[in-house]
């Protein structure tokens, strides 16, 4: 047992001091996984367990100002980071979607790389409190498996990613992320002014259209360096990100099928029930007037 615990001590050293960028060692939350872990744990508690259970006897909160300021952030930041990662390929003077490596030297430009990946981490841990609004307001309807994993995932995957892989191939992903993400978080801005707009903007569904676009191209951008022998970024971070990728494809399609397909089916197949309704409906129209002329014939053969 003994030995056990010293081998998984020898490897966590290495893993997480040695083989760490140095860069992003001083930034909090990131010297070590114990904090990140602890958000996630309380995190989960909170919107399983101990939010409803504090939300049951109470009132939905009135959050609409937090939630606009909230999501004018949100685009801001999300806003910089898809520009900063527009701008890399001009800092760098190159940069190329089959292998980009990550250069670790601690030079002014590539320390700002660096720092912004740890933005973009830490825009990812904002991102729990979509969740903690959703339980305040008790729209725990919204709460789905695929909401909750998908955040605690990403939460995760960007610690890692920020940890070891700070810059390169990494920079093409979070660019296409903060694109979605300011179309996403202006569409909540708009329905957080006005709820109304929910039923009247038509680009409601395509925001997850959008989603699994992303996923497809991530999934390509992984898979180009998991399947190139020459690249020496390292395989093993982004073999783990592709099934991540399609995983969430999977689960987003899923989603899209059964609140818009479905939907669209089961309207098209009531649209012959409507017409025959409708028509049942004339036909009784046309037997009254028919009754109701001959009535009034009658009353006027009497006279």
């Amino acid at each position: 047992m003994a030995t056990i615990c010293r081998y998984l001590l020898e490897f966590y050293e290495d893993v997480v001091n040695k083989k760490a960028d140095p860069r992003v060692e001083n930034l909090p939350l990131m010297s070590s996984p114990l904090p990140i872990l602890g958000i996630l744990l309380i995190y989960n508690y909170f919107v399983n367990k101990w939010g409803p259970q504090l939300m049951k006897s109470r009132e939905p909160y009135d959050l609409k100002n937090v939630m606009i300021l909230y999501d004018i952030l949100q685009i801001i930041v999300n806003s910089y980071l898809f520009f900063i990662c527009l701008k890399v390929p001009y800092i760098q003077l190159r940069y190329s979607l089959i292998c980009q490596e990550v250069d670790y030297s601690d030079d002014p430009i590539n320390r700002f790389i660096a720092q912004n990946v740890w933005v973009y981490f830490m825009v990812k841990v904002l991102d729990l409190l979509d969740t903690v609004f959703m339980v305040l307001r008790k729209k725990e309807r919204q709460i789905s498996f695929l909401h909750v994993y998908h955040h605690t995932g990403m939460v995760l995957a960007c610690w890692v990613a920020t940890k070891f892989i700070a810059g390169g191939h990494v920079i093409f992903i979070g660019m296409i992320n903060a694109f979605v993400h300011t179309v996403m978080y202006f569409y909540y801005l708009l329905t957080a002014i006005n709820p109304e707009y929910k039923k009247s903007i038509w680009w409601k569904k395509h925001l997850t259209e959008l989603q699994m676009v992303q996923f497809v191209i991530l999934a390509w951008h992984s898979a180009i360096v998991v399947l190139n022998p020459s690249c020496k970024f390292p395989k093993i971070l982004m073999g783990i990100f592709f099934p991540q990728n399609f995983f969430m494809l999977t689960m987003f399609w899923d989603f899209y099928r059964k609140n818009y397909l479905s939907k669209k089916i089961t309207q098209s197949e009531q649209v012959p029930d409507n017409k025959v309704e409708v028509n049942n409906n004339m036909e009784k129209i046309k037997d009254n007037l028919k009754s109701t002329q001959e009535t009034c014939l009658m009353k006027e053969k009497n006279i």
